[in-house]
């Protein structure tokens, strides 16, 4: 049987975010997602130091899912381990890890249609080279459903939960039943205020499938979500508040999957709102942030709805809430 193993949230701060990861203190110790380029050395390394810990001797670094701020360290951390780390991502979010202009690419043919900005390629590519320490190939390719041992009976299940990104897995330490999600919970979002999905369907299975059969009995974030008052939840959350995260995060998509089958069959109107062409959806919801602001999740989210819309709109003639 697993033995309980400590869990410490590692903090690295960029810009309005803060990132974390989270050391698995197993005999093949474990880092879950890695920050940006800057975070292993500057934050991990003394951190695992102060607890007596050597970022050297990490041998599992396991990722939840392909975006920058979670990959982004990568490339260092698993030098900083003497390339000895088996790094572990989804086979679908496998690119970001393998490519810089991967990002700059899901960029471009997603919220940019939206933004506009004449510049945002050239700043895309400057974050990418300021942010991911190296392209690299993964050593392990995952699709959930697998096992990972982590030494003297530790063993993490992988289990693949779509949504955020298709490759977004949640990473759950068997036997205590703690269960990291990354990105994939989002809640009511993070410092924009909005919850960022890229596939509306795949995230509300993906919620349903945690609340009613993972259960986490402690869950991690990867940002501190918020709820609906905008107070934030934390990173480390325990069986309750992961039953509300998840209740919140499927009321608030039942929300937004309504507001945007209303636009959607209304038609959509460009106009001069820094919303458009999904003005009607903001005001429905009450939504007053700044959806210029990277990495944009209301436009991310939004244009996930209308991607489904327009490739099966003969579904949408009637609409039926979910929860």
């Amino acid at each position: 049987m697993t033995r309980d193993v400590r869990i410490h949230p590692l903090v690295s701060p960029w810009g309005r975010f803060g990132l974390y990861s989270f050391y698995i203190d197993a005999p093949e110790p474990a880092i879950v997602d890695t920050g940006i380029a800057s975070s292993p050395a500057e934050g991990m390394a003394p951190a695992l130091a102060a607890l007596g810990r050597d970022i050297a001797d990490v041998r599992w670094i396991l990722l939840t899912h392909g975006h920058i701020d979670h990959v982004g360290g990568a490339h260092a951390l698993w030098e900083l381990t003497g390339r000895r780390a088996q790094v572990v991502i989804h086979r679908a979010d496998a690119p970001f890890l393998r490519s810089r202009r991967a990002h700059v690419d899901e960029y471009l043919n997603g919220r940019n249609r939206y933004l506009n900005d004449p510049g945002g390629e050239a700043k895309q590519i400057a974050a990418t080279r300021a942010v991911i320490s190296g392209e690299m190939e993964p050593t392990v390719l995952i699709e959930g459903g697998e096992t990972l041992s982590l030494g003297g009976g530790v063993t993490v299940s992988v289990h693949s939960i779509p949504g955020h990104t298709a490759g977004s897995v949640a990473y759950v330490v068997d036997g205590q039943n703690s269960v990291f999600v990354g990105d994939a919970v989002q809640v009511h979002g993070a410092a924009n205020g909005f919850p960022g999905f890229e596939d509306p369907d795949a995230y509300r299975a993906s919620l349903r499938y945690l609340r009613d059969e993972i259960r986490p009995r402690t869950m991690y974030f990867g940002h501190p979500y918020r709820r609906a008052d905008g107070v934030p939840y934390g990173v480390e959350l325990d069986a309750e508040q992961a039953r509300a995260a998840l209740r919140e995060s499927l009321d608030i998509e039942t929300r937004v999957g309504a507001a945007s089958h209303e636009c959607l069959c209304a038609g959509l109107h460009h106009t001069d709102s820094v919303y458009s062409p999904f003005a009607p959806v903001a005001a429905e919801l009450g939504y007053t942030g700044d959806p210029t602001l990277e990495p944009s999740p209301f436009f991310t989210t939004l244009h996930g709805y209308r991607t489904r819309f327009e490739q099966n709109p003969h579904e949408h003639k009637e609409f039926h809430t979910h929860g």
